[in-house]
């Protein structure tokens, strides 16, 4: 577990549902480099690999290649443990494409939860160097007690995987673990559920939480913390 960082907008959380600043502004990592990791972004429940169009198209804009950014697509109604295991064939599919020893990972929602049980439970921390969550349900959220897929019983606050997701160490391994969180997002509830302990957690402008996909400030920022 790496040890909590506090960023400037720290220091001043699932269903899809739910600025302008240059994509090159912030940080000084702004664009692709040999050391870079391919990406596989990871969408929410009731989303698609189109969701990431937009992250997308920026990263390619600073300069990243196609064939390191991978749009992924999973049934999001299965349990997250089945989509954990289907992750990690497609994170070992990309390695093996790009020539990779690593991969970072960017979720949005309901995506960190797969990708946090593969870190956890299938060797998931010796393959990611860098983790994102975007409005992630990580302690669970009551919007989930509107759904009856297998999957929005796992997001419900105190259920049996979450409990055992977050048991121990919330970010286990030398993963480099991030969260965002909007106050402004009505989809995850309550706000804290988003940050990890051991995490970078950080708070965004009052953003929805698809708004969390799009916003530029947001990419810049999630694009520095894997590519530093």
């Amino acid at each position: 577990m790496r040890k909590p960082l506090i960023t400037a907008a720290a220091a001043a959380a699932f269903l899809l549902f739910s600025a302008t600043t240059p994509a090159g502004a912030a940080g000084t990592a702004s664009t692709y480099s040999p050391s870079s990791n391919p990406v596989l972004f990871v969408h929410g429940y009731n989303g698609s690999a189109s969701n990431w169009n937009t992250m997308v198209s920026r990263f390619k804009n600073d300069g990243w290649p196609a064939s390191h950014l991978d749009q992924w697509s999973y049934d999001s109604r299965q349990s997250n443990a089945t989509t954990a295991q289907q992750l990690a064939t497609e994170v070992d599919r990309l390695l093996a494409a790009t020539g990779a020893s690593k991969a970072d990972v960017v979720t949005h929602s309901m995506g960190g939860l797969s990708s946090r049980h593969y870190a956890k439970n299938l060797g998931g921390d010796t393959k990611v160097e860098a983790w994102v969550s975007l409005g992630g349900p990580n302690h669970g959220t009551d919007t989930a007690n509107s759904c009856f897929d297998t999957s929005c019983y796992e997001m419900r606050i105190g259920s049996d995987f979450l409990t055992a997701l977050n048991s121990g160490d919330e970010t286990p391994g030398p993963p480099r673990y991030a969260t965002w969180w909007s106050p402004c997002d009505t989809v995850i509830n309550p706000d804290s559920s988003v940050a990890l302990s051991g995490a970078t957690n950080t708070r965004t402008a009052c953003l929805s939480h698809n708004g969390l996909l799009t916003d530029a400030t947001v990419y810049a920022q999630a694009r520095d913390l894997i590519n530093s």
